[in-house]
């Protein structure tokens, strides 16, 4: 007698192939390990951001009132953001000395356009003799009065770096709602976390003051080596500091190419990455000292080209006569023209061909150009330029 068939449930599953199997663990395997990255990356956020907070330094305006935290609308607007870099020994590694003046040893005014198209990064030299506003004192005491002229860095001491910021409002007719302050151990960090950047020398440079020495050609530079580099003044060009602010830029533009190029701009936890050590290196403005929001304007550096990201100086000039010997003077009516195209939010473009004092060509030859009838005249050089120190 034949036996009959049993009848297969109408709800059972189809045996695994191998493969399946093997895929199915594979997916719960990368789930799970990309659900603890993003678990760790939320963690370290929240961490970061009561730590850049507790440390944040409260902007006031002219009137003396406090500078509100940034809208989502505001982040979709241009941006001004205010770099400082701290030359304070305070707190810092013996070997920078026990100079116990605190000063701005660089300052730059980032501009980022509204359709974020074009970046704009002008820097003011530190012997920039300028008008100083009223500033109030951020330990609570009386304000600080106005001054006629005096150095633009010498503006921190007297009222902080709030006052810096005040300062470069009043001469340029911005709003700049966003401070990042960058002291020296700062710069070597951030240095380090970024693996250094590669600058060319079209010469060996040497500097007493800041016992650098680096030889002709190639140098990738971080740590002490990257601090040394954008201190020098010494061994670059006439030895100013316009001549230092060129050097400053040939490291800034290759920068910009490493991070641009590298993909960081497009690599969320990269980008967490950069925005975590910049914030553990640099005192940040309450407006600033949220890690979203540095994230926010960072990737908006993504649609921007390399040649779109200018970095200028502030025209000025040295030569001035006593009692203001050695000192930097503005440049006014070059001046004004700059900062009313800033303040209309309209591009500034350069060449690169006018890079100014101490730098060159990968060629060896100058970067100063003759046609002084354009806009040429304006010293910079955007990040699509390869120059060189020298």
């Amino acid at each position: 007698m034949a036996r009959s068939k049993l009848a297969q449930p109408l709800h059972a599953k189809p045996a695994k192939t191998r493969g399946e199997g093997i895929r199915r663990i594979l997916f719960r395997l990368t789930a799970s390990i990309l659900g603890a990255t993003m678990a760790i990356v939320g963690v370290a956020a929240f961490t970061l951001n009561n730590q850049i907070q507790a440390h944040g330094i409260q902007l006031v305006d002219a009137n003396g009132k406090a500078i509100k935290p940034p809208t989502l609308e505001d982040l979709k607007g241009a941006i001004n953001i205010l770099v400082v870099g701290s030359d304070t020994r305070e707190g810092q590694a013996g070997v920078f000395g026990n100079d116990k003046s605190v000063l701005a040893d660089v300052i730059i005014l980032v501009h980022i356009s509204q359709d974020r198209k074009n970046v704009v990064a002008m820097s003011f030299p530190r012997d920039l003799l300028v008008p100083w506003p009223s500033c109030p004192d951020p330990n609570g005491g009386s304000p600080y009065l106005p001054q006629s002229l005096g150095q633009i860095n010498a503006t921190i001491a007297n009222g902080g770096p709030g006052c810096t910021v005040l300062t470069v409002e009043k001469l340029t007719g911005l709003k700049i709602p966003y401070l990042a302050m960058i002291d020296f151990q700062g710069v070597i960090d951030m240095s380090d976390a970024i693996g250094g950047v590669e600058v060319c020398l079209s010469k060996p440079l040497k500097d007493k003051y800041t016992f650098l020495n680096l030889p002709k050609g190639k140098n990738v530079l971080q740590g002490m080596k990257a601090l040394q580099f954008l201190r020098t003044r010494h061994g670059v060009g006439d030895g100013s500091d316009l001549g230092r602010i060129s050097n400053q830029q040939v490291f800034l533009t290759s920068l910009m190419r490493k991070i641009k190029n590298g993909g960081v701009l497009t690599n969320p936890i990269q980008l967490y990455s950069l925005a975590n050590a910049a914030a553990r290196n640099m005192t940040l403005s309450s407006s600033l000292s949220d890690v979203g929001t540095m994230v926010s304007i960072a990737s908006s550096l993504r649609t921007v080209d390399l040649d779109k990201i200018t970095f200028i100086q502030v025209p000025s000039r040295t030569g001035l006569p006593a009692p203001y010997s050695g000192r930097v003077g503005l440049v006014a009516d070059k001046a004004k023209i700059v900062f009313d195209k800033l303040k209309a939010d309209e591009p500034i473009l350069v060449s690169g061909k006018n890079s100014g004092y101490g730098t060159s060509n990968p060629d060896g030859t100058s970067t100063n150009p003759d046609d002084k009838d354009t806009m040429d005249w304006l010293i910079g050089t955007n990040s699509a330029t390869k120059t060189c120190s020298g």
